[in-house]
């Protein structure tokens, strides 16, 4: 007989968990999913005159509160007035007070993205000069602290849940409708509504500290949890509440009244209508992820949501199902275990749900990446290659379980033939054995049951003494009791004996456990800033903070200055390049040629350009330049003056709109 798995799979359990805690414990703070392109003023910018007001322009739009924008000066005192509001398209600014003092000042940011996750930040400019600054800069936001985790843990836990409940259940109704009356099979699919509904509610509670100050005290606070309900995500977290309400009575039909059916066309009829319900409500639980995460913000929102919820489905229908039948594979009892044609039927479900896997997840993928080299670039492609391989690994191993079905389904009817050959029959001996147990130990009992009487002399009480009769009765019903337990273990052992079960029951555990590690990273990757937003965000960076070696790179190879300087102004058509060329970037009259090109490339025009140059060096300037338009995206003027030689700044101020406007800013050297 071969030994208990029991320890083996509590073992594997644990090092699942604590594979999935570690996976967890070093994804490190939350990622925004909607990043800082661009401030002004710039980071690390030292202007000549206070501003008025400061603001930042974000990947999408972002909800603000009261504290979201705030200015610091050297000492730490907030000189920013009045409350943060949009100036347009995705640009928020904050008014400041008038006559500031020179000095290095500090604007912290803390808001929400459009797909429910916060952002925050800080970053340096100075007036007149730099100084000494009692603010210390740092990245970290509310959401990075005890809350943080344990928002995360129960976004893990939701999502588990999710897959347990809607998997399991479209298990039963698919692939093993004897399920609904195995107890572990119920228990399992009610522990996922129960997981599902705890963690709604506790991310519920956390959500305003989470979004906001980060303390576990404002955990209970009744009025951010006021502020909760009126936002995207809290609106979607009590949906999901109402859609767990109708998930629990199809989850008390489905082991109820369903199972109870006895008629055949009552029981079909009664499948269809949970088959429909179902759907119905687990594409609602479905949906309640989409229109507050990813897929409601960024490009194509209309189709991207319903491909998520068509992408969550598969996945619980698979990952979910695939934990049924390892429960059913272990748990079920002797008398009703998972047979051959339940295990294919999920086969084919799963297959289907690989395949629409790939799909939605090749259009999600495209969606968030948006390049081939955001695979390798950014920590959201390094995710989702470990996601990749992790369902490769996945798939690989249920084609092992594929095939011990096919050897489980053709050994299937040997061994119900054998099963039926009456004892001393040319059954085997472990058969015959078996089958006379019973009546050797009944004879053995009966045996050594004392009476105190030799044998052969009667007892003293006649045959039909009715006090004899309840003890003969009770004896009896301990006996067969007695001989179904003997009888439910033999069926077991020859069971769990099978080779081709029990080789069916390590490849679906095993992959149970890459399924563990898959949702894990999965969930890591619902919270990682997409590979699409974090390029465009370093590539406004990293343009708005060239150095002036690679403009006096270029004078020096063409004779001539170009500059190319990406902007963003927030507005409708708000994202281009303006390119100066400077000829021949010496002492004395230049001529200058300003153009402006979308980012595909394709020149427009725009309501205004201007142009100003400023040495600081020898506090001269800015010297303004209005250029002339010549044509499509094309501005030229001549004469432009350069008094002397040296590390000039060149600020070009580009309008879109009536209100949309923007100054990006390049150092070069001149002359």
């Amino acid at each position: 007989m071969t030994p208990t798995i029991a320890p083996r799979v509590r073992t594997l359990v644990l090092l699942l968990l604590a594979a999935v805690c570690a996976l967890l414990a070093g994804a490190g703070p939350v990622s925004a999913h909607a990043a800082v392109t661009g401030s002004d003023p710039a980071q690390g910018a030292v202007v000549d005159q206070a501003p008025s007001r400061i603001s930042l322009t974000f990947s999408e739009q972002v909800a603000l509160s009261d504290d979201s924008l705030r200015v610091l000066d050297p000492d730490g005192k907030r000189v920013d007035t009045g409350k943060p509001s949009a100036v347009g398209g995705t640009t928020y600014a904050v008014r400041l007070q008038p006559d500031l003092s020179d000095g290095t000042y500090t604007v912290a940011y803390q808001v929400v993205s459009a797909d429910s996750h916060p952002v925050a930040g800080a970053y340096t400019f100075s007036i007149g000069a730099p100084s000494k600054t009692s603010v210390a800069v740092s990245g970290q936001g509310a959401a990075d602290g005890v809350v943080g985790w344990l928002y995360g843990f129960g976004r893990y836990v939701s999502y588990a849940g999710f897959i347990v409940m809607a998997g399991g259940a479209a298990f039963v109704l698919a692939c093993w409708p004897r399920g609904s009356g195995v107890r572990p099979v119920q228990r399992f699919v009610v522990s996922g509504w129960l997981a599902l509904t705890a963690a709604t509610l506790a991310l519920l509670l956390l959500r305003g500290s989470f979004t906001g100050s980060g303390k576990v005290t404002d955990i209970f606070d009744l009025s951010l949890l006021g502020q909760v309900l009126q936002t995207k995500t809290g609106a979607a977290l009590v949906s999901r509440l109402l859609l767990l309400a109708a998930a629990a009575l199809f989850i008390a039909v489905l082991f109820g009244a369903y199972d109870k059916r006895e008629d055949p066309q009552e029981k079909r009829d009664l499948t269809f209508g949970l088959a429909i319900g179902g759907v119905v409500v687990a594409a609602g639980l479905a949906a309640s992820w989409a229109m507050s995460e990813h897929a409601s913000v960024g490009i194509q929102a209309g189709i991207a949501m319903p491909v998520d919820v068509l992408h969550l489905l598969a996945v619980a229908a698979w990952l979910g199902g695939l934990g049924a039948l390892l429960v059913a594979l272990y748990r079920a009892p002797a008398d009703a275990p998972v047979d051959a044609s339940a295990v294919r039927r999920f086969s084919r479900v799963a297959f289907g749900s690989v395949l629409a896997l790939i799909a939605t997840g090749t259009y999600q993928s495209w969606r968030q990446l948006g390049s081939w080299s955001a695979f390798t670039d950014t920590r959201y492609g390094l995710l989702l290659l470990a996601k990749i391989a992790l369902i490769a690994v996945l798939v690989g191993v249920a084609w092992i379980s594929r095939r011990w079905t096919g050897r489980l389904t053709e050994a299937a009817p040997a061994t119900a033939d054998r099963e039926k050959v009456p004892a001393g029959a040319g059954a085997s001996g472990e058969t015959e054995k078996s089958a006379a147990e019973p009546a050797d130990e009944s004879a053995d009992e009966s045996a050594a049951e004392p009476t105190g009487v030799p044998a052969g002399e009667p007892t003293g009480k006649p045959a039909d003494e009715p006090a004899d009769e309840p003890a003969d009765a009770e004896r009896a019903a301990q006996l067969a009791r007695q001989r179904a337990a003997r009888d439910a273990a033999r069926r077991k052992r020859l069971r769990d004996a099978d080779p081709n079960r029990f080789g069916l029951r390590r490849s679906v555990l095993a992959e149970a456990g890459v399924a563990v590690v898959l949702l894990a990273v999965t969930t890591v990757l619902t919270q990682t800033e997409p590979g699409r937003t974090e390029q465009e965000a370093e590539a406004a960076s990293s343009s708005s903070s060239s150095s002036s070696s690679s403009s006096a790179a270029d004078t020096a190879t063409s004779g001539a200055l170009t500059l190319n300087m990406p902007f963003d102004t927030g507005g409708r058509n708000g994202k281009g390049v303006v390119t100066v060329d400077l000829d021949p970037a010496r002492v004395g009259a230049n001529e200058m040629h300003v153009y402006v090109e979308r980012p595909d490339g394709q020149a427009f025009d725009i309501p205004e350009v201007k142009v100003e140059f400023t040495l600081k060096a020898k506090d001269i300037g800015p010297l303004p330049v209005v250029p002339d338009h010549l044509a499509t995206g094309h501005w030229s003027a001549n004469g432009v003056q350069i008094p002397m030689a040296g590390d000039w700044q060149v600020d070009v101020t580009v309008r879109t709109s009536d209100i949309d406007e923007v100054t990006v800013t390049k150092n070069a050297q001149i002359g």
